[in-house]
């Protein structure tokens, strides 16, 4: 393989990189987009992906390598399109991360890899996140047998339980696949993806890539049990002791939802994000009376947060027909913590902001929401996150008229799996303790995701997966 191939840099580049801008990703119209829940971006055709990797100026010292939570060897892969060898490019990623469509979808590619692109010094980084999105539909255009199959090392005769099918389980459950292992992942729910399936619109992120990607993780051998609630169907003991699993990993992440604490959250009308998502996308409320299960669908919706979360929930109370949709969120649009594409993508829809308001109470009549009381909040000094703390101002409270409110403030650790294993060592609010390669204080349990870290990006808890297996694969080896 040559130095190029393993990003080492160590000679010149093979092409000449483009000066030209970045190439634009091409998207649905915003007034015909928020009636449906097709996909909102159209990806990059060939050219498009290739005139973006030619923009690499294959540098000596890859920082967009360090960048990426999983390592992905960024430089090969853009070399390898550069040489238009897309089978390569793919077979490169794939080495690193099983679930490229999925990622190139979700990820905050502009915090991560990005951000610390050598381009980015002086003008717009590569695309990193649009080329990887376009390679993995590139795979997942082939026939299953032409697809990009990770190679599986002979088997070491251990077997592996994973609790949750999210990002965190499906990267574990395939690098310990990859190295030989039994795998057999449990998710609570009746479809596999966990997040990627409950938590992410169609718009973001289409149910059939999920299902598409995780059927390779299937080729590989690894065996997904749906409805199986570990915490209740089995204990983390049964699965280590009469289910003959000789270690277990922990990905359930932390989907408890948070709410306000503020009077009138218990009337009707009143979501948790959680919820009003899972309805939607798992549930597929959006066909209802053609799928079981109802979703409220409001005429004036209240969405209270600032993350990607919250973004989600508006824009999908658009899509179900709402005439009106608030983003309440008690600082500034600049503080927001969703992804500037998403907030973008709210605004060009429909999404009203108002901003530097914090709800103080849920109205309503005969049980039923009505409107939402907030104060004005001005901004003071910085918090513990850098951020400046929302300030109340004082006799600045008003109503806001609204049917449907949604609640989109944050998770915690929910304590289903861990209620079951009182010697687990949990933090002060509920997370599973662990060291750097994810073991627990019990021996053969590991943990990873949001379980252990609270919310995070889809990469990094596919990173702490990926890293928690390898120490998995270890312990199992030396145990004999």
């Amino acid at each position: 393989m040559s130095s190029v191939e393993q990003g080492t840099g160590a000679e010149k580049p093979r092409h000449k990189p483009s000066r030209g801008p970045r190439v634009s990703m091409p998207e649905r119209p915003a007034a015909e987009r928020a009636q449906d829940f097709a996909e909102v971006p159209i990806g990059y055709t060939e050219e498009m992906a290739h005139a973006e990797a030619m923009r690499c100026i294959q540098c000596k010292n890859p920082t967009c390598i360090e960048g990426c939570p999983v390592n992905i060897d960024i430089k090969s892969f853009i070399a390898h399109m550069i040489d238009r060898d897309y089978p390569a490019a793919v077979a490169v990623l794939k080495e690193r991360n099983a679930l490229p469509a999925i990622c190139g979808r979700v990820c905050p590619q502009e915090e991560q890899c990005e951000i610390v692109c050598v381009l980015a010094r002086k003008g717009e980084p590569v695309a990193i996140g649009r080329l990887e999105r376009w390679l993995g539909d590139y795979d997942l255009a082939c026939e299953l047998e032409g697809r990009c199959v990770p190679e599986v090392a002979p088997a070491t005769g251990n077997r592996a339980a994973i609790v949750g099918s999210g990002p965190a389980g499906l990267a574990c459950a395939g690098e310990l696949a990859r190295l030989g292992n039994a795998v057999t992942i449990f998710e609570s729910l009746h479809a596999t993806g966990g997040v990627l399936t409950y938590g992410i619109p169609e718009f973001r992120l289409p149910l059939d890539i999920v299902e598409a990607e995780i059927d390779m993780l299937a080729q590989m051998g690894v065996e997904i049990v749906t409805d199986a609630v570990i915490g209740a169907t089995y204990t983390l003991d049964e699965l280590m002791g009469e289910e003959g699993f000789d270690t277990v990993f922990i990905g359930a992440g932390a989907g408890l939802p948070v709410f306000l604490g503020i009077p009138g959250e218990n009337l009707n009308g009143v979501y948790s994000a959680n919820e009003f998502l899972t309805r939607v996308n798992l549930m597929r409320a959006y066909e209802f009376p053609h799928a079981d299960t109802p979703v409220a669908r409001g005429r004036k919706v209240a969405v209270v947060g600032g993350g990607n979360v919250a973004m989600d929930a508006a824009r999908t109370a658009l899509r179900l027909g709402a005439e009106e949709v608030f983003l309440v969120y008690r600082r500034t649009e600049d503080e927001m913590p969703a992804r500037r594409e998403e907030v973008h993508h709210a605004a060009e829809e429909g999404v009203a902001f108002k901003m530097l308001c914090s709800p103080v109470e849920i109205v309503g009549r005969e049980g039923f929401v009505t409107g939402m009381v907030a104060n004005r909040m001005e901004l003071g000094e910085p918090d513990d996150s850098g951020r400046r703390s929302p300030v109340c101002v004082m006799g600045s409270e008003f109503e806001i008229e609204c049917d449907t409110v949604i609640i989109a403030v944050g998770t915690r650790a929910h304590p289903l799996v861990t209620q079951t294993a009182p010697d687990l060592e949990l933090s002060s609010r509920g997370y599973i303790h662990t060291n750097d390669d994810g073991a627990t204080n019990l021996p053969g349990v590991y943990a990873g995701g949001d379980i252990v870290t609270g919310a995070a990006t889809v990469i990094e808890a596919m990173g702490a997966g990926k890293k928690a297996a390898r120490a998995m694969d270890r312990w199992m080896r030396e145990r004999g």
